[in-house]
């Protein structure tokens, strides 16, 4: 049972009246026709225990978007519902600011009718969400006293990685495209893969005329080429303590995942094969054996609950299960940090045994701050800065140096960079027929 603010205000208002009567009589004058006005407003509410909640409506969001979860109240009983309700969810399933408005409704369902109100959620993290109960406070005629309970009506909600780069993409299958010949241009479609024979036209590359060709028509003919198809990416990433560092507003690992995503989605329209691994100490997530435009969606929902582990990742156990994952030639993509103390002791010792049987790539997400302080002068606090800076971005540099004499191709931008430069090292890699 609930009071109500009119209830309170019946009771102030006749406060004057005990005044007139001292003692006994004043009270009792007062308060039982007040309780008897709410026991007839709790037995004329609707009961609250026999209503019927259902819910419908999205069960997947992209992390930023609206999602939209539609809740039915079917009052069963012969007394009208007017209600307050409370539809709550976790803290982070609400834009900042608007939790209180969006979770409380009010509605008023007739005698053996139903209603369906609409919930907007704007979750803040990635993850499954879920509701906690659902509070109703039904109300009788006169608005005194209410009958409350709660109700748990459950659901789960998917919140999926925004993908923010795949306006990247087609960009990035234009380009795919001419490297597979199928865009008309002045140059042959690059790969070592052959696909067709055509006349020769001034500017083409004359080492790729066909000699016994050009002998059997009247026509110089040339051999065209296609990148090579169905080879097998694997990404790993890196979900340790280095990855849940912030870079401006989201987690290092978030940002791996944007680039991932890209790159997953530009491979499997190459016709390319990609796994995942998600790894510090232990397997975190695995996409194993998808293929198509299956992989994508399989690759967004491993990815949707991962968080980074504050702990150190143990690089050999990575290494271990990168080459268990790959058992012959491929590309392996390794998102990590390019710390230098954390690379020396892990990484840099298990490499060879990657680099000696694939092809390697470290996809690194760098900092813009870093490059603010650098350009930090004119006070004391600001050539510390600048120092400080400059010094980090000279063992970065070293250590990249460090891996490219490995045989290790090593690509770091700014997490909004990063999808693009990593596509386009992807196609790079694909053109020269090193994957």
């Amino acid at each position: 049972m609930a009071l109500t603010g009119r209830t309170a205000l019946l009771a102030a208002l006749g406060a004057p009246v005990a005044a007139l009567f001292p003692g006994w009589g004043g009270i009792l004058a007062v308060a039982l026709p007040l309780l008897a006005a709410v026991l007839y407003d709790l037995a004329r509410a609707a009961p609250v225990r026999t209503l019927r909640l259902d819910r419908s409506g999205d069960t997947s969001v992209r992390l930023g978007e609206e999602a939209l979860v539609r809740l039915t109240v079917t009052n069963p009983s012969a007394r009208p519902l007017r209600a307050e309700l409370r539809d709550a969810w976790p803290p982070s399933s609400w834009r900042p600011g608007t939790a209180y408005a969006a979770a409380r409704h009010r509605l008023t369902v007739p005698a053996r009718e139903r209603r369906r109100l609409t919930t907007a959620l704007g979750p803040t993290r990635r993850g499954e969400h879920r509701p906690v109960r659902v509070t109703i406070r039904s109300h009788g005629p006169l608005g005194l006293a209410a009958r409350q309970g709660s109700h748990a009506v459950p659901w789960a909600l998917r919140v999926l990685p925004p993908f923010t780069s795949r306006r990247h993409l087609p960009a990035k299958l234009a380009r795919l495209r001419e490297l597979d010949g199928r865009t008309t241009l002045l140059s042959r479609g690059e790969g070592t893969e052959f696909d067709s024979l055509r006349a020769y036209v001034p500017g083409d590359d004359v080492r790729s005329i066909d000699w016994r060709a050009t002998a059997r028509q009247s026509a110089v003919a040339v051999r065209t080429w296609r990148p090579e198809r169905d080879r097998h990416l694997l990404l790993v990433l890196d979900t340790g303590r280095t990855s849940a560092g912030r870079v401006g507003d989201v987690p290092r690992l978030d940002a791996a995942m944007d680039a991932a995503l890209l790159l997953t989605a530009l491979a499997t329209r190459a016709g390319d094969r990609v796994d995942l691994l998600a790894f510090d100490r232990t397997l975190r997530a695995s996409v194993r054996g998808g293929a198509g435009r299956d992989v994508l969606p399989a690759v967004v929902r491993a990815l949707a609950s991962l968080e980074p582990a504050l702990v150190e990742s143990d690089t050999r156990a990575m290494a271990a299960a990168a080459l268990a994952g790959a058992p012959r030639r491929s590309l392996i993509v390794l998102f990590t940090g390019l710390d230098a103390a954390p690379l020396e002791v892990g990484l840099l010792p298990v490499l060879p045994r990657l680099t000696q049987r694939h092809t390697v790539v470290v996809a690194a997400v760098g900092d813009p701050r870093i490059a603010e302080m650098a350009r930090t002068r004119g006070t004391v606090p600001g050539v510390y800065e600048a120092a400080a800076a400059a010094h980090y971005q000279a063992e970065r540099r070293q250590t990249a140096e460090r891996l490219r004499r490995l045989g290790v191709t090593v690509v770091e931008a700014d997490p909004e960079e990063l999808p693009p430069a990593l596509a386009d090292a992807y196609l790079a890699l694909k053109t020269s027929g090193k994957l």
